[in-house]
C-alpha cells in the first residue's frame, strides 16, 4: 500500500480473504546427491552459504521414514485418503503421509479441515498435489497445528488467499516443507506461528502472506526458511496498484523475528510490512537479488534491522523508474511512514538499522513521509485503517484534527530512526548506472497539497521529516558515487553537504569514491 507523490500502489484491504469455499530463479546452491526429498536420505541439509544462511530448497530436512508411533498412515495410492482419515479421527491425530503423490478428490473444495492439535508429516518423498484442481491444502481456525516434511504444490487459491493455513489458525507450526508452484500466497500466518526450514518457491503471489482477518497477528516467527521466485504471476501488473506481491507480506502484526532466511529471486520485494506492523527483529538474513525493496517497512512502528547481508536488489524497480523519468528514490531498505513510537510496547522505541552490509544495491535507505497520507485522507490507500493511536477515522477530522493530540495521532510519522555501523558498497560496473537515479540515501517528503481541510499543507512535512523528528545517520562505511536526497526530490547533494548544517548527517561516516551528484 504505497504512497509517495501520488498512489503508485494501493489496496482495498484484503476483502478476498473472508471467503473460504469450504526472473524466475529456484535455489542456486547445487543439493547434496542423496539429500532431496524424495531419497529417504537422512543426510544434513547443505552447508550455509558463505556462512550467512543455509540453503533449503531441494535440501529440506527429511521425514521419518516409518511411521511415528501412534500416527495413522496416509496411502498415496489411494485418492481423498487423507481428507477422508483426517475426517474420520479426534483433535490431535497423528498423520503419517507415505512416500509418493497425495491426491484430494477433484472438487475444487476439496481440502483438509485441520483439528485442534493435529499433526501431518511426510516420510522422505511425500507430496501433496492440487494438480491446479483443488484451491486449498490445509484449512479451519483449528489451533496448534503442526505440519513438517511434506511438499505441498499445484493448489489454486483466489488472490490474497493461502493454501496452507488458509484460515490463519493460531499456534501453527510450519517446519521443514517444501510450499510451492501454488497460485495466491503458498503460506498464511496466525497468531503464535513457527514457519522454520522451509522452501517457499514460485508460489503466484507471495510466499507467505501473514494477515488475519479482524485481528493483529502476534508473536510469529520466520527462521531459517528460503523465499525464493514468489509473484510469479507479477500482481503488480495484473491489478495496477495492489500493492500485494512479494517474498513475503505481513500486516498488522505485533512481533516477529525474521531471521536466517535467504530471501532472494522474488518479482517484487523481498519482506514488506504493510500496515500497523509493530515490534520487528529482522536479522542475520541474506536477501538478495530481489526485483523490488529488499525491506520494505510501511506505516508501521518500532523495527530493529540488525546483522543482514542485502545485495543485489532493486534493479529492477529501479531501472523502470529511471527509464520513466521518475526522480524518486527507490529504497533498498524502505522505511514509508514508518517510525518509532515509545506509547507502542516493543523491544525497541525506534527504528534502528545497524551492522549491516548493502553492496550493489540500485540505491540504499530511503525514509519517505506521504505529507497527504494519514488517517481519513483520501490519500491513504490502507482503506478504512487508522494508525493504532487514534480509534476511528472519525477522530482525524477537523476541527480537531488541527491541533494535538490528533494533530501527531493521525499521521504514521516517519520518525526515531538510526541508521549506523552499516556499509554501503556501491559498484556502477555492477549495478549500471543511471545519471541522477542509482546510488542514493534519502530523507525526505513531498510538499502537501490534498484534500483541502488537511493541516498538513506546504512545507509542513518536508520541514518535520528533515529536522525535526530525530532521525539520525552516523558511523556508516560508504563506497562509490553516493549521493543524497534530503528534504524532496529536486536536487541530490554532495556529501559535504549531507554532513553539514542544516542536515547534519553522518557524523563519523567515512566516504571512499564519493562522485559529483548527478553522476549516479
Amino acid at each position: 500500500m504505497v504512497n509517495r507523490t501520488v498512489p503508485l500502489r494501493g489496496l482495498s484491504l484484503l476483502a478476498p480473504l473472508l471467503v473460504l469455499g469450504i526472473v524466475l530463479a529456484g535455489c542456486t546452491t547445487t543439493p547434496d546427491p542423496g539429500a532431496s526429498a524424495g531419497s529417504g536420505s537422512e543426510s544434513a541439509p547443505a552447508p550455509a552459504l558463505t556462512g550467512e544462511v543455509d540453503a533449503v530448497c531441494d535440501n529440506t530436512v527429511p521425514g521419518p521414514a516409518a511411521p511415528p508411533p501412534d500416527a495413522i498412515t496416509i496411502d498415496p495410492a489411494v485418492q481423498g485418503d487423507l481428507v477422508d482419515k483426517n475426517d474420520g479421527n479426534p483433535a490431535g491425530t497423528t498423520f503419517w503421509l507415505a512416500s509418493g503423490t497425495h491426491t484430494l478428490s477433484d472438487g475444487q473444495f476439496a481440502q483438509v479441515e485441520a483439528k485442534d492439535g493435529n499433526t501431518y508429516v511426510g516420510a522422505p518423498g511425500a507430496i501433496v498435489d492440487g494438480r491446479d484442481k483443488n484451491q486449498y491444502a490445509f484449512t479451519t481456525d483449528a489451533e496448534n497445528v503442526t505440519i513438517r516434511h511434506l511438499t505441498v504444490r499445484g493448489f489454486v487459491p483466489p488472490q490474497d488467499q493461502g493454501v496452507v493455513n488458509h484460515n490463519s489458525g493460531n499456534g501453527w507450526v510450519i517446519e521443514h516443507n517444501t510450499i510451492e508452484d501454488n497460485r495466491g500466497a503458498g503460506l498464511m500466518a496466525g497468531a503464535s506461528q513457527q514457519v522454520r526450514g522451509n522452501c517457499l518457491r514460485n508460489n503466484g503471489q507471495y510466499g507467505m502472506n501473514a494477515y488475519q482477518a479482524g485481528n493483529g497477528i502476534v508473536d510469529l516467527v520466520v527462521e531459517g526458511n528460503e523465499i525464493v521466485g514468489n509473484n510469479t504471476e507479477d500482481w503488480e501488473s495484473k491489478v495496477e496498484g495492489c500493492g500485494c506481491s512479494g517474498g513475503v507480506k505481513f500486516w498488522s502484526v505485533d512481533g516477529a523475528d525474521v531471521r536466517d532466511n535467504w530471501v532472494h529471486d522474488n518479482r517484487g520485494a523481498g519482506l514488506w510490512a504493510d500496515t500497523n506492523n509493530n515490534d520487528f527483529l529482522i536479522e542475520g538474513n541474506l536477501i538478495e537479488g530481489n526485483d523490488s525493496e529488499a525491506i520494505f517497512y510501511e506505516t508501521g512502528y518500532n523495527v530493529i534491522i540488525r546483522d543482514n547481508t542485502i545485495r543485489q536488489n532493486t534493479w529492477v524497480a529501479g531501472k523502470e523508474f529511471a527509464d520513466s523519468g521518475d526522480s524518486f528514490p527507490i529504497g533498498t531498505i524502505y522505511l514509508s511512514e514508518a517510525g518509532g513510537e515509545p506509547r507502542l510496547p516493543a523491544r525497541t522505541d525506534r527504528i534502528e538499522i545497524y551492522d549491516n552490509v548493502l553492496e550493489d544495491n540500485w540505491s540504499g535507505i530511503t525514509a519517505w513521509e506521504n505529507a497527504d497520507r494519514f488517517c481519513n485522507s483520501p490519500s491513504n490507500t490502507s482503506t478504512g485503517t487508522c494508525t493504532p493511536l487514534v480509534s476511528s477515522p472519525s477522530e482525524c477530522t477537523q476541527p480537531g484534527i488541527a491541533s494535538p493530540p490528533r494533530y501527531d495521532d493521525c499521521r504514521w510519522k516517519t520518525q526515531r530512526i538510526d541508521v549506523h555501523d552499516n556499509t554501503f558498497s556501491y559498484d556502477p560496473s555492477v549495478v549500471g548506472c543511471a545519471e541522477g537515479f542509482a546510488a542514493r540515501m534519502a530523507l525526505l517528503s513531498n510538499y502537501g497539497t490534498y484534500p483541502d481541510w488537511s493541516p498538513y499543507q506546504e512545507s509542513v512535512v518536508q520541514e518535520a521529516i528533515t529536522f525535526r523528528q530525530d532521525n539520525r545517520w552516523y558511523d556508516n562505511t560508504y563506497t562509490g558515487p553516493w549521493t543524497f536526497l534530503p528534504y524532496d526530490t529536486s536536487e541530490p547533494i554532495e556529501t559535504a553537504q549531507w554532513q553539514a548544517q542544516p542536515y547534519n548527517q553522518d557524523p563519523g561516516s567515512t566516504f571512499d569514491g564519493v562522485a559529483d551528484p548527478g553522476d549516479c
